[in-house]
């Protein structure tokens, strides 16, 4: 069994944001030369996701409403975490949007249904956070 890991980096400069990394995880996926086995993908911090859905920006639009009213950003006095800080509802949606997603490899390729795609979910931007790409195979 071979593994192979990658970071992929992010700084994104709005708050939130929803980036497409199918094709970064797909570069690292031939990097890595497995042809069957399974691909982790895992946001490495506590106020981002990875999540698997379709590339509409309608769809991503109701995402940001949606998680806006599940864990509104203001009034920030609202959350106790936010002493010093004003992300507690980042944390919030990161837990509703999930910590990581696993592929299947099948020929070498991502073995994904129709239209599912892998991104990154940014729920507070300004500085450099990584996702952590984990192979595993023959």
């Amino acid at each position: 069994m071979k593994s192979y890991r990658k970071e992929l980096w992010f700084n994104v400069p709005t708050r939130r944001a929803f980036i497409n990394i199918t094709e970064q995880v797909r570069e690292c996926l031939q990097e890595s030369e497995i042809s069957e086995g399974l691909v982790l993908v895992n946001a490495m911090h506590i106020t981002a996701s990875v999540f698997i859905n379709d590339d509409e920006s309608g769809l991503h639009h109701d995402y940001e409403v949606w998680l806006e009213k599940l864990a509104p950003h203001e009034p920030v006095n609202y959350y106790r975490h936010n002493f010093g800080e004003d992300n507690a509802d980042a944390h919030l949606k990161r837990q509703v949007m999930g910590r990581e997603v696993v592929v299947a490899v099948t020929n070498g390729q991502l073995d994904f249904g129709t239209w599912e795609q892998i991104f990154y979910g940014e729920f507070d931007g300004g500085r450099k956070k990584r996702v952590l790409v984990k192979i595993i195979g023959e």
